[in-house]
């Protein structure tokens, strides 16, 4: 699907429609994040498209998109989830976006980083300027509390893109309504109390927090312990020290406690029997709160 300019205004439903979601400001946040030595090397706001991280997975296969190109869309029609799920918002109601990465210098078997670094970067940059606390749920949903009940708020998709590249695709509810939700465990940062739901601020802190972590991990060659990056998704994973159950691929299903994640990024999960079984792919069911 071709992305429409967030400049174009002709189908009737106008950018201004709803004055309590104005629309992000493209050219500050380029002042804001292109600059010299930055990761960031242009950021171009859509008006609407099918997903971002298709958009921009075409490109960087086609040779049309460096490192650090960022795509952000107004409003997604088909935000893809894991496990090809749809995630769909209202218009400007939350930050739909995906990053060009090229980790060339770290090794391909410790990619699989990239979504649980991406996930601690997108908590510490909500956590500093919406002011609420979000905690991570492996391998990639964001989650917030409301009302006393966790609630997920986002989700995170990494996708390769060609030999060399990976594309990381965010979502998140900002100021999404309780009569919006898709579904009822669904929330959003205003849901959950935020002190700030301007959407331009939102998005230069994650995407500062991303080329930081980005950064520390590129230059550790992708080791999670050297980087601090193991420690500090552990710090802030909700799944970690709770009952679960690991819905894996085939109809195969682990139940146990998570105590750990691996060096590779894996949730180790401690069964009945006494073993301890890594899982690096597959939908985590919490079963009791931590």
């Amino acid at each position: 699907m071709t992305p429409h300019n967030a400049s174009d205004d002709s189908r009737g439903d106008s950018r201004w429609s709803d004055l309590d979601r104005p629309p992000l400001n493209a050219a500050a946040l380029r002042r804001a994040l292109v600059r010299e030595g930055s990761l960031y090397r242009e950021v171009e706001v859509v008006r609407r498209t099918g997903s971002t991280n298709s958009d921009l997975a075409a490109r960087a296969v086609a040779g049309q998109a460096d490192e650090g190109a960022v795509l952000v869309a107004e409003e997604q029609t088909a935000g893809k989830g894991r496990l090809d799920r749809r995630w769909t918002a209202p218009p400007r109601s939350g930050l739909f976006f995906s990053v060009l990465l090229r980790p060339a210098q770290v090794p391909v078997a410790r990619w699989g980083w990239l979504p649980l670094l991406t996930g601690v970067a997108v908590a510490s940059g909500l956590a500093r300027v919406a002011g609420v606390d979000t905690a991570l749920k492996w391998p990639n949903d964001l989650l917030v509390t409301v009302g006393g009940e966790e609630r997920k708020a986002g989700g995170i998709l990494a996708e390769r893109a060609g030999e060399d590249g990976v594309v990381i695709g965010v979502g998140i509810n900002v100021t999404l309504r309780a009569d919006e939700l898709p579904v009822p465990q669904a929330g959003s940062l205003a849901l959950a109390g935020a002190v700030a739901t301007d959407r331009d601020p939102l998005l230069r802190a994650v995407l500062r927090a991303l080329e930081d972590w980005y950064g520390r991990w590129r230059a550790a060659g992708g080791d999670p312990a050297a980087c601090g990056l193991q420690e500090t998704y552990a710090a802030g994973c909700a799944t970690l020290g709770r009952a679960v159950r690991a819905e894996l691929p085939g109809e195969r299903a682990i139940v146990g406690e998570a105590v750990a994640v691996d060096g590779d990024g894996r949730l180790v999960i401690a069964t009945g029997e006494g073993v301890q079984e890594p899982v690096g792919a597959g939908d985590i069911v919490h079963l009791r709160p931590a």
